[in-house]
């Protein structure tokens, strides 16, 4: 990156990839096809605000990969960092809220449903599905990708290859939907562990995150030697935007832990949720809750 680099390209850098937003298209497309199918027999399951949620967080993944969080991501680790943020704590919520999985089959061509049906005839398919999305599985398997990619060597391994990089996201993006499936529980999901399990499956998480952000924050030392090995952008020293990242990851990380572990005891303790706990979706609001009653 130049020196000569001004705040306005911090708005204006965009890099699309064109096979990521084609596929991103045409996802948002199935999903539109199968939500209008689904939504006539099952208004109260899907309400218009779930369309929105997923189109929002496709949408947002549209901007991690293609606006200036990555154009600047090889020179600013404090925009790597606020690009894992949308990549991890922005996208993959929006897209759960979407209870993505029956609008998705309902929309795909008929030929990819006679491709997919040994799956789902044998159970293999739902199988690995409950699998993945049990808390101690979907939290092994964020805290793992979040921790082992935020390792020095394995942070500039990342860097030093397009394809491992993308490789990176990739993990940071599908282990956060795993991750946040089970706080959301999306429609048809059922719970088989108590809502309370949330809790400290929230926390443990920020815990997590106030590690590895600390490490960032006060490591005395840059970290990561490629971008110390570059042109700095506006003269922000490695060392400063070492920290500042931290500072980021560790202020936002939290709110995106504590707030949902807050909403989730609050609701558990409300009275008009008594009846309604086994069910409903732990973070939706006590209307949506109530209705699957």
């Amino acid at each position: 990156m130049i020196e000569t680099t001004t705040v306005s390209d911090l708005f204006t850098q965009w890099d699309i990839p064109w096979v990521v937003t084609s596929t991103l298209a045409v996802t948002g497309l199935v999903y539109v096809r199968g939500f209008r199918r689904i939504r006539r027999t099952r208004p109260a399951q899907f309400p218009a605000w779930r369309l929105w949620t997923f189109l929002g967080g496709l949408f947002a993944l549209f901007v991690a990969v293609s606006s200036p969080l990555d154009t600047f991501s090889e020179s600013l680790l404090f925009m790597h960092m606020a690009q894992h943020f949308v990549l991890m704590s922005i996208a993959p919520p929006l897209i759960v809220f979407g209870a993505p999985v029956v609008p998705m089959l309902r929309g795909l061509p008929h030929w990819c449903l006679r491709l997919l049906r040994p799956l789902f005839v044998s159970q293999a398919l739902p199988a690995a599905g409950r699998f993945l999305t049990r808390p101690r599985v979907a939290w092994l398997a964020m805290t793992i990708a979040y921790i082992g990619w935020h390792i020095p060597s394995a942070y500039e391994f990342a860097l030093s290859s397009e394809n491992w990089h993308n490789c990176e996201h990739a993990c940071f993006f599908f282990t956060n939907l795993l991750f946040w499936w089970p706080v959301i529980r999306p429609w048809p999901t059922r719970a088989s562990f108590s809502p309370w399990l949330l809790v400290p499956y929230l926390l443990l998480m920020d815990v997590v995150n106030t590690i590895v952000s600390a490490f960032l924050c006060f490591s005395g030392r840059v970290l990561y030697p490629s971008y110390a090995a570059i042109p700095r952008p506006f003269g922000l020293g490695a060392l400063n935007d070492q920290v500042a990242a931290g500072a980021f990851m560790w202020i936002c990380g939290s709110m995106v832990f504590v707030i949902p572990a807050v909403i989730v005891v609050a609701q558990l303790l409300s009275p008009t949720l008594t009846t309604s706990r086994a069910q409903a979706p732990i973070l939706h609001p006590p209307s949506a809750a109530l209705t699957r009653r």
